[in-house]
């Protein structure tokens, strides 16, 4: 069985996903590269109910070269990231919060500065339908400038790293710092770190760390 090993963390971040309240049934979806392969979880299964043998190997055009299921239908997204940065991991989500601020926002305002450690202001990409090229154009500006998440209209939130664990950790520092968005948007008018104050506490080191090898 072709990427062994990365097919079973793929299995041990989906359930992740699902206990961190990231996902909700079959929704979302996650990926590993190897090389020129990508281990990708299937559609239309729970990503708390994944095992190795589930999760289909891609090459970099999206054709399946192992596994029996097809691939999640967000692969061309997935892939996409791949091709325009030196990540090796992607974690694709529909978190409650996280959808919130994508379907009212174009951006996630800088209220605290952990927002550097996804690379600066988080944006929100605009609408495309799901699996297509367009979405995943979109997803791609995005991220464009060493992003390591972003948030997509109506629809979730995306965050990739040099590992999966860091991919993961990424979309869950995303999904809090919308929660706290919107509690401190429901307590009065956040106050906003302005482009100044973010630019001090990245020259003291607050700035995502570079990726791993793949």
């Amino acid at each position: 069985m072709l990427l062994e090993a990365e097919r079973a963390a793929l299995c041990g971040t989906g359930r992740g996903m699902v206990e961190a309240g990231l996902v909700l049934g079959s929704s979302g979806n996650a990926s590993v590269r190897a090389g020129g392969l990508v281990a990708v979880t299937p559609g239309g299964m729970r990503l708390d109910r994944l095992e190795p043998a589930d999760c289909p190997v891609v090459d970099v055009r999206g054709r399946r070269v192992d596994g029996r299921l097809e691939p999640s239908s967000e692969t061309p997204l997935h892939l996409a990231l791949y091709g325009a940065s030196p990540a090796s991991a992607v974690v694709h989500t529909h978190s409650t919060h996280g959808v919130a601020v994508a379907s009212t926002l174009t951006e996630l305002p800088p209220v605290h500065y952990n927002t550097l450690l996804l690379g600066g202001v988080v944006q929100v990409a605009p609408y495309a339908t799901y699996g297509t090229a367009e979405l995943a154009a979109n997803v791609e500006k995005a991220m464009s400038g060493g992003m390591r998440a972003a948030l997509l209209a109506n629809h979730g939130g995306v965050a990739v790293g040099g590992d999966l664990d860091e991919a993961f950790e990424n979309a869950r520092l995303l999904e809090w710092l919308c929660e706290v968005y919107i509690r401190a948007k429901a307590v009065g008018d956040p106050r906003v770190l302005s482009g100044e104050e973010l630019a001090r506490a990245a020259e003291r080191g607050h700035r995502p760390r570079g990726y791993g090898p793949s």
